[in-house]
């Protein structure tokens, strides 16, 4: 029997069931936050009166405050515990989101998207990590997909709540009330997430024995006798570590499908009325616009539905490069074609964002099952901070390369991006499915682990 039977083995439960609430109400948030910044924007320029930079750094906080919370919460989460940052984070957030409400300045807003960026990217490898190694086998990849599923439905929640806010008041001039709803379901995502126990993986890697069987006792209602053999000789992990041998390919694959997938949809996100109108599809169109910005947006989370049963039984390998390549063509059609029927242009973001289902829930995955507990939690931390580089430098200059290039060029640079991710993906993606954390988390995914004397791979 191996260490961890008892949990890769277990039923589906009631406390599964509240910890993968408790784990997809952060993503939910996440992406509601970072969504209805683009309802808000419309609002936010006719009262503030940015500048184009401005409004830029307004898009792109968030993300560059995601890229340094992952990167150095996603090491500290693996020093110091799941549990203790598993409801701080979320707690900054809400906070940041509640003084959202009354910023007077630009630089006020900029400065308060940055931080509640630090509060989500702290989540990431918090949440998913506590997930990972709490789950089923053969229900990990459903259930950490539905994090990535509740993203989306996040971001869809936003635009659907944003457009009722316009059609009830006519106008975008409640753009503050928009983000402060953020806090009230912050409020509630955190009291979901009381009573939740630490990791007994995590334990048992930092050597604390009897604190990780009380843990499996408590929620599986079995005993197990774990040894000090079944914890690696090392209690340190290293962010280094995820940058050596193996691992090295397996963090830039993760990094590159995060970055090729988020990219485009946060720019979409945060500027898709920008992007149709660059199309002749005008916010002051009124409601058809609305309409057809909500559409697209709720496509994200509809294609990421079907993929969760998918990346069990056809695989996550082939769930992540079958859509890369279909993802490519809208953006390639609309880069050769810029002047394309309305019909047309609809259709393609419509397209991508349902394909784009796949690669969504792949990006939570691949990084929690390819690394070890010790540094599970960096791992994501990097590839979530890889990806916001890329997702902030692009969110930044969109506006920018339509105002200065065109609609066509921009498009052609979401063309490329797509087809790196596909090329990357095609070449390092291993298949997962159906795999316990042992095996998925070495290098050589499939192969006898290695023996070596730490005894390493038992406690993952």
């Amino acid at each position: 029997m191996k260490t961890f039977d008892v949990i890769d083995d277990a039923p589906t439960s009631r406390f599964h069931r509240k910890l993968l609430i408790a784990c997809c109400g952060g993503p939910f948030l996440d992406g509601y936050v970072l969504s209805i910044i683009g309802v808000a924007m419309v609002g936010i320029k006719a009262d503030l009166g940015p500048s184009s930079s401005e409004v830029g750094l307004i898009g792109a906080a968030s993300l560059i405050g995601i890229f340094f919370g992952a990167t150095l919460f996603g090491a500290l989460t693996d020093r110091i515990g799941r549990e203790k940052m598993y409801a701080l984070d979320l707690t900054v957030l809400v906070a940041g989101c509640v003084l959202c409400i009354f910023v007077q300045e630009a630089w006020q807003l900029i400065l308060l998207r940055l931080i509640i960026g630090l509060a989500i990217g702290a989540d990431y490898p918090i949440a998913t990590s506590l997930l990972t190694e709490f789950t089923p086998s053969k229900k990990r990849g459903f259930m950490i997909g539905l994090t990535g599923v509740s993203w989306s439905v996040g971001a869809a929640f936003a635009y659907i709540v944003g457009a009722i806010v316009v059609g009830v008041s006519g106008d975008h001039q409640n753009w503050r009330f928009m983000l402060g709803t953020a806090a009230v379901l912050g409020v509630i995502v955190v009291l979901a997430r009381r009573g939740i126990p630490e990791s007994p993986r995590w334990l048992l890697n930092k050597g604390r024995i009897d604190e990780a069987q009380a843990v499996i006792e408590q929620v599986y209602g079995h005993k197990v006798e774990l040894t000090k053999d079944q914890a690696p000789a090392s209690e340190k992990g290293s962010f280094m570590a995820i940058l050596r041998g193996g691992y090295l390919k397996r963090t830039i694959m993760c990094g590159t499908l995060y970055l090729a997938q988020i990219t485009p949809q946060y720019a979409m996100m945060t500027f898709l009325p920008v992007i149709l109108a660059g199309f002749a599809i005008s916010a002051d169109s009124g409601s058809v616009s609305l309409l057809v910005e909500t559409v697209i947006i709720v496509l994200f989370a509809v294609g990421a539905i079907p993929a969760l049963r998918w990346v069990e039984t056809i695989g996550r390998r082939k769930m992540t490069i079958v859509p890369f390549a279909i993802m490519a063509v809208p953006f390639l059609v609309l880069w050769l074609v810029p002047d394309a029927p309305i019909w047309v242009v609809v259709l393609g973001f419509c397209v991508y964002a349902f394909a784009s289902g796949g690669p969504s829930i792949l990006e939570w995955i691949y990084p929690n099952e390819l690394f070890p507990t010790e540094v599970r939690a960096t791992a994501v931390g990097a590839a979530v901070g890889i990806s916001r580089i890329g997702a902030a430098t692009g969110t930044y200059l969109l506006p920018i390369s339509i105002d200065h290039l065109g609609i066509g060029p921009t498009m052609g640079f979401g063309a490329l991006l797509t087809i790196i991710g596909f090329v990357v993906c095609y070449a390092w993606a291993p298949e997962t499915a159906g795999r316990s954390l042992e095996e998925t988390s070495t290098v050589g995914v499939g192969q006898p682990a290695q023996k070596k004397k730490t005894g390493r791979v038992a406690a993952r």
